[in-house]
């Protein structure tokens, strides 16, 4: 069973305090820049069409985020992105409400198709619409997926030549080639309003480091379940999980001895 070694990790990102770009969902905004900051990088939230190149020159990562979005605003996501492309800066795109709308489906296969997405992320319903599974989406929940996501992650990131995460219960990594399932979150996180965006954040903050952005994700959502999983057994309730969560993410690099979690590998079908 693979070892993902957080710690190295983690100590790289605070060493670094790597810019991360985000053009994101206004929902959890200001949560996403906490999470950010946290890890030890620094976030921006820059969506003006007029700027967002010239900061993905700044950045180590570009994070996008379709939760709240229009047109115009995917419109800037792509400017973006292009620049990222062109400078070599991971882009991660959280493809929030796939399935659920036919606008929200074809502006996050658009993305996908005039940008290279380096890592796209998901719940298994967003993601098996985007690759032709069927699916049951209601808002931005998944409701129920048809056949095997993990085959369809899989073929998805083989079409794309990317990372697909799959967020859920338990976490599905894979570069079509390879795939690694994480474990390590709690049930509570699943109830909580910006938790998948939080970790989309957590993505970003990962693939700053470098290159390897299979195991950077894995480790991601590795370290945010582990967070989570801490902050649950804290918090009285949902009202200050995202308190605790925050507390959790800040002490995780400190932990005693390095800190480590096992994955599994996705079996191939």
């Amino acid at each position: 069973m693979p070892v993902l070694d957080l710690a190295t990790t983690l100590r790289t990102m605070r060493e670094r305090a790597a810019l991360v770009h985000h053009i994101t969902n206004w929902v959890t905004i200001e949560g996403c820049a906490q999470v950010t900051r946290r890890w030890g990088c620094l976030p921006v939230m820059a969506h003006a069409p007029e700027e967002v190149e010239e900061m993905v020159g700044h950045a180590s990562a570009l994070v996008l985020n379709i939760g709240t979005l229009t047109r115009d605003l995917v419109d800037t996501m792509l400017v973006a992105a292009s620049a990222a492309n062109k400078r070599q800066v991971p882009v991660v795109l959280d493809a929030v409400g796939a399935g659920a709308t036919e606008l929200r489906t074809m502006q996050a296969r658009r993305l996908l198709a005039e940008a290279h997405i380096d890592v796209l992320k998901g719940n298994a319903a967003e993601i098996g619409a985007l690759a032709g599974v069927s699916t049951g989406v209601r808002g931005v929940e998944s409701i129920r997926v048809g056949g095997d996501i993990g085959a369809a992650a899989r073929a998805l990131a083989s079409k794309h030549d990317n990372v697909v995460v799959v967020s859920g219960a338990s976490d599905i990594v894979t570069d079509g080639t390879r795939g690694l399932v994480v474990r390590c979150g709690h049930p509570m996180m699943g109830g909580i309003v910006g938790t998948g965006c939080l970790s989309t954040s957590t993505v970003g903050c990962f693939v700053s480091v470098g290159s390897g952005h299979l195991e950077l994700a894995a480790k991601a959502m590795a370290a945010f379940g582990t967070a989570g999983s801490r902050a649950a057994a804290k918090a009285r309730g949902p009202g200050d999980f995202i308190a605790a969560l925050c507390s959790e993410i800040e002490a995780l690099s400190a932990e005693p001895g390095g800190l480590r979690a096992e994955a599994g590998e996705l079996p191939i079908q």
